[in-house]
């Protein structure tokens, strides 16, 4: 089994990342060994990436907020771990991020995921998580998958993502925040409490 600086110094060579190595911008997940919650989405935002904090902006702050958890938890509790489906910023689309590049997950997930052992819990936000993770498990719409988010537990718990962009999406399905937002909590907390 490839260590985890074995890993990010294999990242950092791929040919596929070669324009970022190139410019010195790093991979941006976050692992540990004893992490138990990992949480999977599509890949770091521009800010994320420039300051080199994973979730460091307002979709960060209202996924916290869902969680149940305060900053310093977050970051430095040592059970949260953050793998999105690529780890560099893809760049601006006609209508938000560009998707992950394919093919990058299939590399560098599995390995990582081998390094953390005791993971409880995968939060799936977004379409192209869950795309990934839950396949042909999937519901038609993203708003019915995370509606039955009971069918992937207790493995993945299937979220929105947490964007200013999704604001419409939250206002016509309040019953997200309303119910699953605190299962959700309970899900966490009893985690972070063991």
């Amino acid at each position: 089994m490839q260590t985890a600086t074995a890993i990010f110094k294999a990242i950092q060579a791929d040919p596929q990342n070669k324009k970022f190595t190139e410019q010195h911008i790093q991979p941006l997940y976050h692992i540990y060994q004893a992490a138990e919650i990992l949480i999977i989405s599509q890949a770091p935002s521009r800010k994320a990436q420039a300051s080199m904090v994973f979730w460091n902006d307002p979709s960060g702050d209202r996924l916290r907020s869902w969680m149940g958890l305060s900053k310093d938890e977050f970051y430095h509790s040592g059970k949260i771990a953050v793998m999105p489906l690529d780890f560099y910023y893809p760049g601006k689309g006609p209508h938000g991020d560009l998707p992950p590049r394919k093919g990058f997950a299939e590399k560098w997930h599995k390995p990582l995921l081998n390094l953390m052992p005791k993971l409880q819990l995968k939060l799936l936000i977004g379409q192209y998580a869950q795309q990934y993770y839950l396949q042909t498990r999937r519901k038609k719409t993203l708003t019915e998958t995370v509606r039955h988010y009971q069918d992937y537990l207790p493995e993945y718990f299937p979220l929105v993502h947490p964007s200013p962009l999704n604001y419409g999406w939250m206002h016509r399905n309040t019953w997200f925040e309303e119910t699953i937002v605190p299962d959700l909590q309970q899900h966490v907390r009893t985690i972070m409490a063991e």
